[in-house]
């Protein structure tokens, strides 16, 4: 295998109004567990995570789900994974989730997603880890986080060397394909603090 050996997957836990948002789910799920990379993600059952989450496990994946305690108290947790983890915050979870993986992938979702997108690259561009943050841009979906970016950078808050923390890709092959080209990762790019 080429690449990144794991992946982790920033997602709604809702399906979104798109048919192609869950095509998009499926088709990266199936596309990480045909190229024997592990799928790390939020440990949900809903929405574009579950769909992802069921595609890699129904191709014979490894998925790993983390999740605070309160949202598996709420039995929003996954119970088919490979492993679930469970953590006592949203911010231990998140740590968890940019620790477990060589690379981000970015999906349609809500503010959890782009918070989960933006705290990725901001991190890389604070040189706290050199993974690659992959945002796959479904039916130009992605506009409007890149437009935040944009404005962030025409107002003067940040530099446009922000630009070159992330890639943007227009379909699920294309990201796969990435993920192929990309070099393996070591514990060296690891995140830094934490």
């Amino acid at each position: 295998m080429n690449g990144p050996a794991s992946v982790t997957l920033f997602c709604g836990s809702r399906l979104g109004a798109d048919p192609r948002f869950r095509q998009a789910a499926h088709d990266l799920g199936l596309g990480l567990a045909r190229s024997a990379r592990r799928l790390v993600y939020g440990g949900g059952r809903a929405g574009l995570m579950g769909v992802a989450a069921d595609a890699a496990l129904a191709a014979g994946g490894q998925v790993l789900g983390i999740i605070p305690e309160f949202l598996m108290r709420a039995e929003l947790a996954h119970t088919g994974l490979s492993e679930l983890v469970v953590t006592r915050t949203m911010h231990e979870r998140k740590a968890r989730l940019y620790v477990e993986s060589q690379a981000f992938v970015g999906l349609p979702g809500g503010i959890g997603t782009m918070d989960e997108l933006i705290e990725a690259i901001t991190w890389r561009h604070l040189r706290q880890h050199e993974k690659p943050v992959l945002i796959c841009d479904i039916a130009g979906s992605a506009a409007p986080f890149l437009a935040a970016i944009e404005a962030a950078i025409a107002h003067g808050f940040t530099g446009g060397e922000v630009r070159d923390m992330f890639e943007v890709l227009p379909s699920v092959p294309a990201v796969l394909a990435r993920l192929d080209r990309l070099p393996p990762m070591t514990d060296g790019d690891a995140i830094a603090h934490l």
